[in-house]
């Protein structure tokens, strides 16, 4: 029989049977019974092991009821054989059994007699013995309580002291990779155990991985801060100190003397190269640019959360080793880290550590140790690699003295301190293209298993945004499901409220990454940065931010570039696609966009509200700007707020090409006002939309019209349902689906009517009757033709009167009435003499010119309709022009 307390405590037969202890209290029993074999223990002590808070009234009672049925199971299973009694002694109990057969006993007799081994072999030998009893920690199974945690506690410190026997056992044999194997498991389980760590490290340097000891270091002292808030304690730092000078030079005459006046020591501090490094020649090479130079060179890698700027900087570092034979330096400045940022002076301490200044004689103050650094380095060739640095005040304390020397930092932020300082040259770090994310996909997942599946990859580059943290968080899931195919995980990533949640793998992942950048923020920038969570697009100007934020556009404008300078906006530039001026514009990408709508729900609650009323209002603007004369298509809902300023657009292009680009974001937000139940903004953000409607008719509208007409017939307003039927159904028209389009246009006019609107009622006449000529209804489309032009008149809306001249002469035309059409296209002319009308006053100077030929006068003509033409050509009405010259291109020639 076997009794076992490391691990599970349990009990085992000879045959390997354990026997049924049940309950966590009566193992708790048998385990302080274990721990002082054949030693009476109190029962008052048994029970503060047995409850860890007041033990109940009839404690005692309990406490004997297991006491007895523990008694039962041991004699059940032949326990008297074995020399083993469970006694009563007084108010206390015993249990009697040679103590051979607790694991506990076993382990600690072990570990001594490994103690007295003078030979390391047999030292080795019996602590691995020892250690193999372990099954996991100890008294596991048991109640949580004071005695029996402190217990745990004291046999686990005995485990490890025995690990770190063990791993010393092997480096006196030389054996420091077998060292640093088991110490390693030990030191990721006790992370802020510093004489662990510092073993570890020693024996990484000894087995030749000086990288990865330095790396531990580094992590630990990373841990250290954050946990603790404390720097590394004197072992971590003698271990330090001792890998760093391992590198000293030694001279044929042997060792150079400890402490010569000008020693110098040639650091290597990199890291690991980074594996799986592809692409970015054109960054590297401009790199390369950035760090010549003769006069101490500086580069700054600058880019957003991900983008793989320390990657890019280890990679270059390697690759360059020869240009720096006198050693390189690398420090991670924590600038954005969970951890505080490092201390100049601690950094410098290192630094003259690694180039081989003795503990006692680096200067107290950070201005001696900054003098001595910059002496050392003056007349080197040596590589500093400043990682992670928060602004240009944590690196200038830490650039070198030789002018031989490059300083490479890296950062999320601009630094544009630096560059004007120290003439630092940027090198900017976008987004992988996406032939190298491909690339990067299958040095980690094998070129086969991408190659198969080519398009599948592709789109997952697109939904990480090429950030090279975002693809190798996806292909670590990918590598540890070798069954899942690229096109499932794609399918997965697409959802949008999962995406980030699937981009992390443990503590890794892009959400973490972006954290960091945005707590560094100052406040004014992380509250336009979580108010920007609201946004339904992509793109935004300051106009729009200062919606989302509730503040004037000159706040957002500095919050924005604040946040550009951080690489979470992209600044678009001042000039939109047509070349001409527009306020400076920024794109979010989308894995920054779906962080901050995470954070969304710590803005503003009526951020949303005020972005859609920003729409409304800068709507009506284009509306105006786009269509001059024409009336409002609504008023604003009640409530709604007038932002603290509206964009003014040039012309009626201006105002067409924000349409256009504002499309895809207005879309979205007609859907986020659905989901929030604001239906009286849904419709009308649709409708203001019309002029690019009908100058893009064929564009795909319907859905966004039929849910502007669900929202309108929601909120029970009968003039914007006619106004919306009236639209969807010239649009249906124009895509050629006629009785759909016949049903929609047959409602909107008795809509109207109830509204009491009379331009609605005549636009609804006017596309009504359109869609009958198609049916051959010719006369009563002339019916309702003239009634819109008595309704317009009768509004006195100058625009819809012209519009229903312009398709009254069409309509003339089309009937061989030639007179009737040139006399409904001069009135049309006569009333938009204002040049911004310019679709409506090309159509009706065309059709004036075909009145004209039909009339004979072919000269004229000629005139007007070449008029037209150019006319339409100078606004980029390409329609218009075309059909202008094909009525041109129609009259008789005269010889």
């Amino acid at each position: 029989m076997e009794f076992r307390v490391l691990g599970t405590v349990a009990v085992a037969t000879e045959d390997g049977a354990f026997l049924p202890l049940g309950p966590a209290k009566r193992r708790s029993l048998l385990a302080m019974l274990l721990l002082r074999p054949n030693v009476a223990v109190p029962v008052d002590r048994l029970t503060d092991a047995l409850w860890d808070e007041e033990p109940p009234l009839h404690s005692r009672t309990v406490l004997q009821g297991h006491v007895s049925r523990l008694r039962a199971l041991l004699a059940e299973h032949g326990a008297e054989a074995y020399g083993i009694e469970l006694a009563t002694q007084g108010p206390a109990y015993v249990l009697r059994l040679p103590e051979t057969l607790i694991d506990a006993h076993r382990f600690e007799e072990l570990v001594t007699l490994a103690r007295g081994r003078r030979e390391p072999g047999d030292a080795v030998l019996l602590l691995r013995e020892a250690l193999a009893l372990w099954q996991g920690p100890a008294l596991t199974g048991t109640v949580t309580s004071a005695p029996l945690q402190a217990a745990a506690h004291t046999l686990e410190e005995l485990r490890i002291a025995s690990v770190e026997a063990l791993a010393e056992a092997y480096g006196e044999l030389g054996e420091h990779g077998r060292a640093a194997a088991v110490l390693r498991t030990e030191a990721v389980a006790h992370p802020l155990r510093e004489p662990l760590s510092a073993a570890l490290m020693l024996a990484l340097s000894r087995s030749g991985r000086q990288s990865d000891a330095l790396e531990w270091f580094h992590r630990t002292r990373r841990l250290l801060a954050d946990e603790l808030g404390v720097d590394p304690g004197p072992a971590l730092c003698e271990a330090y100190a001792e890998i760093l000078h391992t590198g000293t030079p030694v001279t044929a005459a042997g060792p150079a003397p400890e402490e010569p006046e000008t020693s110098f020591a040639v650091p290597e501090l990199l890291p690991r190269r980074p594996r799986g490094f592809t692409g970015r020649h054109a960054e590297l090479s401009a790199l390369g640019l950035a760090a010549t130079g003769e006069y101490g060179a500086v580069a700054v890698v600058t880019g957003g959360a991900g983008v793989g700027k320390t990657a890019l900087a280890v990679h270059w570092a390697h690759e360059r080793r020869a240009d720096f034979p006198d050693g390189r330096l690398f420090v991670d400045l924590c600038g954005y880290s969970d951890t505080p940022a490092r201390q100049v002076t601690v950094v410098l301490r290192e630094f003259l550590l690694a180039l081989g200044v003795p503990v006692q004689r680096i200067p107290e103050t950070e201005a001696g140790m900054g003098a001595l650094y910059r002496s050392l380095t003056a007349d080197h060739r040596m590589l500093v690699v400043l990682d992670n640095a928060r602004d240009s005040e944590q690196v200038r304390p830490l650039l070198p003295g030789g002018d031989h020397c490059v300083t490479l930092v890296t950062s999320r932020d601009r630094l544009g301190g630096l560059v004007a300082s120290d003439a630092a040259r940027p090198v900017r770090l976008d987004e992988l293209p996406a032939a190298d994310c491909t690339a990067l996909l299958g040095a980690v997942l094998g070129e086969n298993r991408v190659a198969a599946e080519p398009e599948a990859a592709a789109r997952l580059a697109t939904l990480c945004d090429g950030l090279p943290l975002a693809l190798r968080v996806t292909a670590a899931r990918l590598a540890a499901r070798p069954q899942w195919t690229l096109a499932a995980l794609a399918d997965e990533l697409a959802d949008e409220q999962r995406r980030l949640g699937l981009l992390r793998v443990e503590d890794t992942g892009v959400a973490a990454a972006l954290h960091l950048t945005v707590q560094q923020l100052p406040e004014q920038a992380r509250r336009m940065f979580r108010a920007l969570g609201l946004h339904t697009g992509s793109e935004l100007d300051r106009y729009t931010a200062a919606a989302l934020a509730g503040c004037t556009p000159d706040q957002a404008a500095s919050a924005l570039e604040r946040l550009a300078a951080a690489h979470l906006v992209v600044e678009s530039g001042p000039h939109g696609p047509d070349g001409r001026s527009h306020p400076n514009s920024y794109t979010l990408h989308d894995l920054v966009r779906l962080y901050a709508r995470a954070l969304a729900p710590e803005a503003d609650p009526d951020g949303l509200a005020r972005l859609l009323d920003h729409y409304l209002h800068t709507g009506l603007v284009a509306t105006a700007t786009a269509e001059p004369g024409s009336q409002p298509c609504f008023a604003p809902p009640p409530g709604a707020r007038r932002p603290a300023a509206v964009r003014e657009f040039e012309d009626r292009q201006a105002a067409l090409a924000w349409y256009d680009a504002e499309r895809a974001t207005l879309r979205g937000a007609v859907a986020a006002a659905v989901a929030a139940g604001m239906h009286d903004r849904a419709w009308r953000l649709v409708l203001l939309q019309w002029p690019l409607i009908l100058w893009r008719v064929r564009d795909g509208w319907v859905p966004l019209l039929q849910q502007a007409l669900e929202s309108a017939e929601v909120e029970q307003e009968l003039d914007a349902q006619s106004r919306t039927r009236a639209l969807l159904g010239w649009v249906l028209h124009e895509e050629g689906r006629y009785d759909e389009a016949l049903d929609q246009l047959e409602k909107a006019p008795d809509l109207a009517r109830q509204a009491g609107d009379a331009t609605s009622e005549a636009i609804a006449r006017m596309n009504l009757a359109l869609i009958l000529t198609q049916y051959g209804e010719v006369d009563r489309a002339g019916e309702l033709l003239t009634h819109a032009l008595a309704l317009a008149g009768r509004a006195r809306d100058r625009s819809t009167e012209m519009l229903a001249h312009q398709h009254l002469a069409r309509h003339h035309l089309d009937a061989g009435a030639h007179q009737a059409a040139l006399e409904h296209a001069r009135c049309g002319l006569d009333l938009g003499p204002s040049p911004e009308a310019i679709p409506r006053r090309v159509l009706l100077r065309t059709s004036y010119g075909e009145a004209l030929a039909g009339l004979g006068r072919t000269e004229e003509a000629s005139r007007e309709l070449t008029h037209a033409a150019r006319e339409a050509d100078d606004h980029g009405y390409e329609e218009g022009a075309a059909a202008a010259r094909a009525q041109l291109d129609a009259l008789p020639r005269v010889l």
